[in-house]
């Protein structure tokens, strides 16, 4: 999509699309930090306390988007 692609749509619709890209980002930012800390456990990498940090942050990513943002479609 083309920056003036972007422009031409709605409001509403650039609202949805761009709630759903930040969900989508917080997603991948606690799950990346459930497998670090999941590779910490196992020996993996090297745990210098590590994962209950890794967990606290994806448990802070998630509440902070779902208290924040909402889900999309539902009003």
């Amino acid at each position: 999509m083309q920056p003036a692609d972007w422009k031409m749509l709605p409001d509403e619709i650039q609202l949805v699309l761009s709630r759903e890209a930040m969900r989508r980002a917080a997603d991948t930012l606690a799950e990346h930090a459930e497998m670090l800390a999941a590779e910490m456990e196992d020996g993996a990498l090297r745990d210098r306390g590590g994962p209950d940090a890794l967990r606290l942050f994806a448990a802070l990513v998630r509440t902070t988007h779902d208290e924040g943002y909402g889900q999309v479609g539902h009003a």
